[in-house]
């Protein structure tokens, strides 16, 4: 019977192909001898998602490119992009999820694109394999939204997929998406609702989440993580380190390499370099950060080449690259300054030594424990007048001195250094805290500070207190007992040269970017509670409660 429905969806799926299509050349697009189209492809619940199609002229048949995601396909530089693709011998496919922009059915985030019921990713690779122009070798790429969806793909393991290539990518949507830290982001995820073809579905969906607080069943269905097994096919991941998503790179990175399928494991490649969230943004000069020229990374070329060799069978640099490419950050406008280079690895992470820089009285930050019984540092937790951190994306490759100087930040920052100092690795942060609140939030960042005093914001994250002891369940703070948080902070790859410091700074609010806690302990909600109070927070650092930031030093590493 399974075999007979499959063979029926085959039918049903070929039979569509030329329904609702339209056809026109991307001559505005300045790319010759491609054809533009769109099409509405059916899944097996009948549902039709919108694609748009890029066809190079020719008798063919080619292999298919694709991207799954919300966003639209219609802007002018995105169409062009696709088009470039084309012309490089490959169909390229832009498919929209399910309930977004012209696609049929019900929004439900991502969770119609996985190992459920509904297996939206699956049947478009598919469908895009039995298409006359199609030479059945399927392979997807995509960035953050399309980066998230190609680990949901890869689990549902379709016959036709080959290889995926993936940038600044997630895998766990609790953990890496709706609620980093703990932390809900209401107001940013309200604007999905402009993704929506039907915008009340986005609002549906979030009342959902909040019926979810804890990591459970509910969020384990939008895990990857769980089934790294299932996992099968090459992927190029790149990861940039100015993005809170680092993490998701590299996760997915090991998680396929070490505990993916027979064709994935030791098939894996992974490429960090000094670059905000995005795709075509890698480049050396951005914000505040002034890096080489060797920063530039094309990822266009790249891509193509990857794709060229597992779905062309074209022999280039890619059978020779590195397992691992990384990008050891440093002092951008200083000559002769260590680092700025691109090292090499057979896996990742690199062996490391980890070591202990303990917060301070006075502001400082040391390898050494405080020989004192008590000191404290406190700060307030004010959601009424929040401290600012503009915008909605990770403020990382700025000077941050416009938040650290702004009052309940707190600042912990090394003596001058006598000589550079590496940090290549995870880092974590293990506070020890006390507040006259069941529940606010802590927030750890560390900077390089060069010797004119900028600031520059390498990392940063936050942790729920009600969250200190795993997502799994929440626990209320009792006044004035003194709990641990330990969590990590990022991924890194710098080298802080001499006569630079190392800053680590605390806060409790960092509004819009970090949305405040109420601090009551209740649940929470998507509209801000009319329920809220001022918390006073103190973070410890003396010998029984020792605060630190746990930094990974290279084990015999060059600093060139």
């Amino acid at each position: 019977m399974k075999q007979m429905s499959a063979v029926l969806f085959l039918l049903a799926v070929i039979f569509s192909l030329t329904a609702n299509l339209t056809v026109s050349h991307a001559d505005d697009l300045g790319v010759e001898h491609v054809t533009e189209s769109h099409v509405m492809i059916p899944m097996r619940d009948g549902v039709k998602l919108s694609a748009y199609l890029y066809i190079p002229d020719g008798e063919g048949p080619w292999p298919v490119l694709m991207e799954q995601r919300y966003a639209s396909f219609t802007a002018k530089s995105t169409r062009q992009s696709m088009a470039q693709m084309a012309a490089a011998g490959y169909v390229v496919a832009g498919v929209n999820f399910r309930g977004t922009q012209q696609s049929e059915g019900r929004y439900v985030g991502y969770r119609a694109l996985g190992w459920g019921e509904q297996q939206d990713g699956y049947d478009i690779v598919e469908w895009l394999a039995v298409q006359p122009w199609s030479n059945g070798k399927i392979g997807t790429f995509g960035s953050s939204q399309a980066g998230f969806a190609q680990n949901f793909l890869a689990v549902t393991q379709p016959p036709h997929l080959v290889c995926q290539y993936m940038i600044d990518t997630g895998l766990s949507l609790y953990h890496e998406g709706y609620r980093i830290g703990g932390v809900t982001k209401p107001n940013r995820f309200k604007n999905m609702a402009t993704a929506c073809r039907v915008p009340e579905h986005n609002h549906d969906l979030m009342l959902e989440w909040y019926q979810h607080p804890t990591y459970d069943e509910y969020w384990q269905d939008e895990d990857c993580t769980r089934h790294f097994d299932k996992m099968n096919v090459p992927c190029f991941t790149v990861g940039s380190w100015f993005d809170f998503m680092c993490v998701g790179s590299v996760n997915s990175y090991i998680g396929r390499q070490h505990n993916g399928g027979p064709n994935s494991r030791g098939a894996q490649h992974l490429l960090v370099g000094p670059w905000l969230h995005g795709r075509f943004n890698k480049t050396n000069k951005y914000r505040d950060v002034n890096y080489p020229q060797n920063a530039n990374f094309d990822i266009m070329q790249h891509m193509l080449k990857w794709f060229d060799y597992h779905l062309k069978g074209i022999e280039n640099e890619i059978a020779a690259a590195p397992t691992v490419s990384y990008y050891v950050m440093g002092a951008f406008d200083e000559e002769d300054a260590p680092g700025n280079v691109w090292r090499t690895a057979e896996d990742w992470p690199i062996k490391t030594q980890a070591t202990d820089y303990y917060l301070q009285p006075e502001a400082g930050l040391a390898l050494t424990v405080v020989d004192q019984a008590d000191s404290s540092s406190s700060i307030k937790a004010d959601p009424f007048h929040p401290a600012s951190i503009p915008g909605t994306s990770f403020p990382g490759a700025q000077d941050a001195r416009p938040f650290e100087e702004q009052s309940e930040v707190l600042t912990f920052t090394t003596d001058v250094l006598e000589e550079p100092v590496e940090w290549t690795g995870n880092v974590e942060t293990e506070l020890f805290v006390s507040s006259d609140a069941p529940d606010t939030d802590f927030i750890v960042r560390v900077s390089d500070v060069y010797p004119d005093g900028r600031s520059i914001l390498l990392i940063d994250m936050v942790r729920r207190a009600r969250f200190r002891d795993g997502f799994e369940a929440e626990k209320l703070m009792t006044p004035g007992e003194v709990y641990k948080l330990k969590f990590n902070i990022g991924w890194l790859s710098q080298i802080f040269n001499k006569g630079h410091r190392i800053r680590v700074t605390v806060a409790s609010t960092g509004a819009p970017f970090y949305e405040p806690n109420p601090n009551t302990g209740e649940p929470l909600t998507i509209e801000t509670p009319e329920k809220q109070f001022v918390a006073t927070n103190r973070i410890y650092h003396n010998k029984l409660h020792a605060s630190k930031v746990i930094a990974p030093v290279p084990i015999e590493s060059p600093q060139r």
